[in-house]
């Protein structure tokens, strides 16, 4: 293992200590806006949501549309695929900020359309990443990875410990899975759905603001690409830096 490993070993310790951090008094003020918020929101809204959440993760597990034309990425240093995947995110962050601001100066009814087009490109993001790391997303526990870190990305504090106990257990964990469909019957789709949404309502709620929308909802979805791209970045750190410690203990 390289120095450059070596400092991410300290880097990911510092990250993993913020993400499984209790809530402070600000998070929780905000939880507490978050619930009014969606207290007046129509149920009819929150049922469409939940829709396109089910729909973009059911061709996720079970469809090719995301999967990259490119093969993974072999043979590549850590630190090199690391500036390939800023790269990325960059790209990424600029693709959702134009989608944000042309949605959010449309009102409310294309700033609701904004929500299940963000989690596509989040989606498509987190494939080109997989392969970035050298990860094929083919493989159907590849693509359930993906949403582990999604889930991971935009959970409650009191969820991100089980889950990121998962990911950094990875082979383990994906070997008990059950196949593909019986898998997908098994989703809560409702807890999936809310906790995404609590994550992000606060911002993207003021994208449905009149006049404001465009700059909020540029903003919005600006931030939410770097808090995923961030968290998954650090997710195929753990599982390659893992890696080579698993080839070393062989």
């Amino acid at each position: 293992m390289g120095t450059y490993e070596h400092r991410l070993q300290t880097e990911l310790k510092v990250w993993e200590h913020g993400l499984l951090k209790p809530s402070g008094l600000i998070q929780n003020m905000s939880k507490r806006v978050q619930t009014k918020i969606n207290n007046v929101i129509p149920d009819k809204v929150h049922a469409a949501i939940t829709s396109a959440v089910r729909g973009i993760v059911t061709s996720v597990l079970f469809g090719l549309d995301f999967v990259p034309k490119s093969t993974p990425h072999v043979g590549l240093p850590l630190e090199d695929r690391d500036v390939k995947a800023k790269a990325l995110m960059g790209t990424y962050q600029k693709v959702a900020a134009v989608e944000g601001a042309g949605t959010g100066a449309g009102g409310i009814m294309l700033g609701l359309a904004d929500f299940p087009a963000l989690i596509a490109i989040k989606m498509k993001f987190l494939f080109e990443l997989a392969h970035l790391y050298g990860f094929n997303t083919k493989d159907f526990r590849e693509r359930l990875f993906l949403l582990y870190v999604f889930q991971l990305a935009f959970s409650a504090p009191d969820q991100r410990g089980d889950l990121l106990a998962k990911i950094k257990n990875w082979e383990r964990v994906a070997a008990g899975f059950p196949p593909e469909q019986e898998y997908l019957q098994n989703v809560d789709w409702e807890q999936f759905q809310r906790e995404y949404r609590d994550a992000i309502d606060f911002r993207k709620m003021l994208q449905l603001v009149p006049f404001i929308g465009a700059v909020v909802g540029a903003w919005a979805n600006y931030g939410l690409i770097e808090e995923l791209g961030v968290v998954a970045m650090n997710c195929y750190r753990l599982r390659l830096i893992e890696g080579q410690h698993a080839e070393k203990a062989d």
